[in-house]
């Protein structure tokens, strides 16, 4: 349907490319009135790919897709879309064009939660923006300015900046100014092959000037010429010089997770109770004091425009405790820890092996951190203190006895965006050494003993969980160890033995 384009400054801009290609196919009407010279356009085709970096965070991070449907499409490879059918009008005296296109854009997440569609996309040079109706839980809101755009003669490859409410749309606040994809707005001619966009636009200045067709009307002519020799002086504002940058995205270098799991557990496992040991391995190593874990050797990606971080870490933690004969009630590792951050959101996850049986990728924490941009300085993005909280899921790895809500302990997060960048010192997670009154096995295991504090002979670990149950797969002997305390525990290891 066709739009109507907004005024704008006389000489704003000479798309008389546009209108040459229009008068050549016939398609163009002489212009009625010499003060509003407006022509009517049509068979124009828009590709736009919002953000590569965010269709990356919806198909993998988020396990999301994209479903271009009523004349839109998407290119091969997750690639930019397409929308059809666009039509409007040109205005010869203020040399602006506006057109509204078909096709609409369904953006889902299950994972991530989140549903929107996006429809009606318009394009108004005049006004130098991309707006398209956005629908979000059932409500639609029309014309919301997604980007705007440095408005080129040939308008292929126009540079594109993310708006403030491309920004809430998107979901991350890191969007809002953030470098778009490049925008190319084209007509199309029946049977005429789609051109592959070219690597830079040459200046307006530059862009060769159309010679109308004859077989236009005298006005149609008339306009066209006055398009082809007008200044291109009086052309958009630039934009500002930081968002036409390349996008700041790269594959992470290296890095660091230091995380605890939650302390009221590490104490419980090797506390008077469960007398068990924890094992860092494989790049983990544990803080001293029984403290907190460190995962190294971080891989993954990052864009700071967009405010989004994947990484996975070398490493991994064993909790052991409850033995009997050699069999242990208690037999939990994690490992092949991944932490994703998009927009100050996300989430922490890990392969989990409980009593010998694997469950890959459990989303075990929400993370949430206390801010939406990443900054990096000297090329080390650093989040302290992301605030952790057990999903559905983690309570389900960790067989119920933490409820999904839990505060877990917080996670420090730290990336290296070069090989040159230099990481900080590992603090917290440089040392296995056991914890004052337990021993230690010499192999960065820290092990529980009767040399642990008690309280009311249940043993002080478990008295320091508070609400806060043992979040592990401790089996049915630590099950009865928290309904009933350690006595019962014993009880059921001399009927074990006695079987």
């Amino acid at each position: 349907m066709p739009v109507t384009p907004r005024t704008a400054a006389s000489g704003k801009l000479a798309l008389a490319a546009a209108v040459a290609v229009t008068l050549g196919a016939g398609a163009l009407t002489a212009a009625t009135s010499a003060s509003a010279a407006e022509v009517p356009l049509s068979g124009y085709e828009l590709t736009w790919g919002i953000k590569q970096s965010y269709r990356t965070y919806v198909t993998t991070y988020a396990a999301g897709t994209f479903t271009a449907a009523d004349g839109a499409s998407q290119a091969d490879g997750n690639g930019a879309f397409t929308f059809t059918g666009g039509s409007g009008s040109y205005d010869s005296d203020a040399h602006t064009l506006a057109l509204g296109f078909r096709g609409s854009l369904h953006i889902v997440s299950q994972a991530h939660g989140f549903d929107l569609t996006l429809s009606d996309v318009k394009f108004d040079s005049g006004a130098a923006e991309i707006t398209a109706d956005v629908t979000r839980n059932g409500t639609t809101t029309d014309d919301v300015p997604l980007a705007t755009v440095s408005v080129t003669r040939a308008m292929t490859d126009m540079t594109t900046t993310l708006t403030q409410q491309a920004a809430d749309v998107l979901g991350s606040a890191g969007y809002a100014g953030a470098a778009g994809d490049p925008l190319s707005v084209v007509q199309r001619t029946a049977g005429s092959p789609t051109p592959t966009p070219s690597a830079s636009t040459p200046p307006a200045s530059e862009s060769p000037a159309p010679t109308a067709s004859a077989s236009a009307s005298p006005s149609a002519s008339a306009s066209a010429s006055a398009s082809a020799s007008a200044s291109v002086s009086a052309s958009p504002p630039p934009s500002d010089p930081e968002s036409e940058q390349p996008p700041a995205e790269g594959d992470i270098a290296d890095g660091t997770l230091t995380w605890g799991v939650k302390e009221s557990f590490r104490t419980y496992v090797v506390g008077g109770v469960a007398r068990g040991r924890i094992t860092a391995s494989d790049g983990a190593t544990q803080a001293a004091g029984n403290g907190v874990f460190t995962f190294t050797d971080a891989t993954g990606g990052y864009d700071t425009d967009a405010g989004t971080l994947s990484a996975a870490f070398d490493g991994a933690v064993n909790f052991k405790g409850h033995e009997t004969n050699g069999t242990y009630g208690l037999d939990l590792t994690l490992s092949n820890i991944r932490a994703t951050i998009h927009g100050g959101k996300g989430g922490l996850t890990a392969d989990v092996t409980s009593l010998g049986t694997t469950t890959k990728n459990v989303e075990l924490a929400d993370l949430k951190a206390d801010s939406a941009v990443l900054t990096p300085e000297d090329d080390v993005i650093g989040l302290d203190d992301v605030a952790a909280t057990l999903t559905e899921a983690g309570a389900k790895a960790f067989s119920g006895y933490y409820t999904a809500g839990a505060a877990l302990d917080p996670v420090d997060l730290t990336v290296a965006l070069t090989d040159d960048a230099q990481l900080p010192p590992g603090g917290d997670g440089g040392s296995t050494t056991a914890p004052t009154g337990d021993a230690t096995d010499g192999t960065g295991t820290t092990s529980g003993g009767v040399t642990g504090s008690t309280t009311g002979g249940t043993g002080g670990s478990l008295a320091a969980t508070g609400s806060g149950l043992p979040a592990a797969a401790l089996g049915t002997a630590a099950a009865v160890t928290v309904a009933a305390g350690a006595g019962v525990v014993l009880a059921m290891r001399r009927r074990r033995t006695e079987a």
